[in-house]
């Protein structure tokens, strides 16, 4: 495998020294260790960038140092660094006034805002959407939209909309739950966080609700190898899903919403199969919860679809898609019965940001004009047979290799391994991400190509040989 995989990334290097895409450059270039000397390296920092000088995969620290980026600002940069389409997009003086006004879009919104909203969120909305709200980031997406599924569950208690003077008296709070799942991350306002499972560190110190927390499976690798075990440790929580939902209603807390993301990322990429989540909306239908699919992180096209539910292959998949990250703006879709039912009860000053809809617009049409999507399932399976191949040639080191389109992660043997693998490959120019306990996390831009995946697995191998 190892003696195969040098071939292949030898040939791929020399094949393609040069960029195919116009605004890109044509690899890592490393003047300083990173940080370097112009860098101040203050708490959660990890450098200061020169956004001026970073073009499409690559960014640049303010020390001149090239390093390409596979983590994009936490996987939220769509097209890359300073697309030509979005500059010129900026630069067109029709744009100013949206770009130097910022409404309260809940009470104040402009003249062309449902038009935009057309031509952006709504173009992509998912199977069975067709209203969105939007908000600002993806925390306040979640922390609203957990809000529509109560106003939704006690108006469906109530039979109407119109709450009792006994409603309205202080506190007027119901005792609801929204069901989360271990290794969750959703946000980290109070509500959020009460359904966030994935580090210690994030709920330290902070009061939480007393929601339901279900396992989310543990998938065993390769998958084919294991799929009897793997159907049933997903058949052991979705027992557990319904053992949940059944107790907190006898505790007097019922379920309103069940909260899950498409892949955990913050948490460890973790996956499951299709059946599960087919089979977790059936019974989120059968005891009346509202089913809640967080796309802040998965939405807008890097595991090779628009939406990454879209692999389960549902009509109906979700009651709400939330989403934030890579579509610039946060928000949530709904169904049309869980609209606000009055003004006032989703709301904050600014609701989103008619600037981020602009750009949005032109990014979806980059991706159409360029079919990236397509792009993006040919460099993901690139890379994740790059990795495969690698776990092969050190096995001692990698381990779960997993992935879907480019949105894919290896396990690192241990945490301080990671550690000095993730500041080797950074010295070297390409910037990695971690995520869970140990595990490296791989969130490309969609403009990411077949050669970048090479630069990157020739770079990587380098990395590993040290550490061999």
């Amino acid at each position: 495998a190892s003696e195969g995989f040098t071939i292949c990334c030898r040939y791929v290097s020399k094949a393609a020294p040069k960029t195919q895409v116009e605004f890109d450059y044509d690899g890592p270039s490393m003047k300083t260790s990173v940080p370097g000397t112009r860098s101040q390296n203050v708490g959660a920092i990890n450098f200061f960038c020169n956004y001026d000088e970073s073009r499409g995969n690559y960014l640049v620290d303010v020390d001149g140092n090239r390093m390409l980026d596979i983590y994009t600002q936490i996987s939220s940069i769509p097209i890359g660094y300073n697309h030509p389409a979005l500059l010129k997009l900026m630069s067109n003086p029709n744009n100013l006034s949206t770009l130097v006004n910022r409404p309260a879009l809940g009470i104040l919104p402009p003249e062309n805002f449902p038009n935009k909203l057309t031509e952006s969120l709504l173009s992509v909305a998912p199977s069975g959407m067709g209203r969105v709200q939007t908000m600002a980031c993806g925390s306040c997406s979640n922390e609203n939209a957990y809000k529509a599924m109560f106003i939704w569950y006690r108006n469906k208690e109530r039979g109407h909309n119109i709450p009792s003077d006994e409603d309205l008296n202080v506190p007027g709070c119901p005792e609801l739950s929204i069901l989360s799942f271990m290794g969750a991350f959703h946000g980290r306002t109070m509500g959020c966080l009460a359904t966030t499972h994935s580090k210690a560190i994030h709920k330290l110190d902070v009061p939480s609700f007393d929601w339901p927390i279900a396992p989310f499976p543990k998938l065993q690798y390769p998958l084919e190898e294991f799929s009897r075990e793997n159907a049933q440790e997903e058949a052991r929580c979705l027992e557990e899903v319904e053992d949940l939902i059944v107790k907190w209603r006898q505790k007097g807390k019922p379920v309103a919403g069940i909260v899950i993301e498409p892949i955990q990322a913050e948490g460890g990429d973790n996956h499951a199969s299709p059946d599960f989540f087919r089979s977790l909306r059936n019974i989120a239908c059968k005891h009346g919860c509202a089913f809640h699919v967080d796309e802040v992180q998965t939405g807008g096209g890097n595991t090779g679809k628009f939406w990454a539910h879209e692999h389960w292959g549902m009509d109906d998949p979700a009651d709400i898609v939330s989403f934030s990250k890579k579509l610039l703006t946060g928000g949530y879709y709904h169904k049309d019965e869980l609209q606000a039912d009055k003004p006032y009860r989703i709301f904050n000053t600014w609701m989103g940001d008619p600037s981020k809809n602009l750009l949005l617009a032109e990014v979806l049409n980059v991706i159409r004009k360029e079919n990236l999507l397509e792009e993006v399932t040919r460099s993901g399976k690139a890379l994740i047979n790059g990795l495969y191949e690698l776990q092969a040639q050190y096995p001692g080191i990698l381990s779960r290799a997993r992935g879907q389109g480019t949105f894919c992660a290896i396990d690192i043997c241990d945490d301080a391994t990671r550690s000095s693998i993730l500041l080797k490959a950074r010295d070297k120019g390409v910037l990695l991400g971690g995520c869970g306990d140990r595990s490296i996390r791989f969130r490309p831009a969609l403009v990411f190509k077949d050669y970048h995946v090479h630069i990157f697995l020739n770079i990587f191998n380098e990395v590993l040989a040290q550490h061999k």
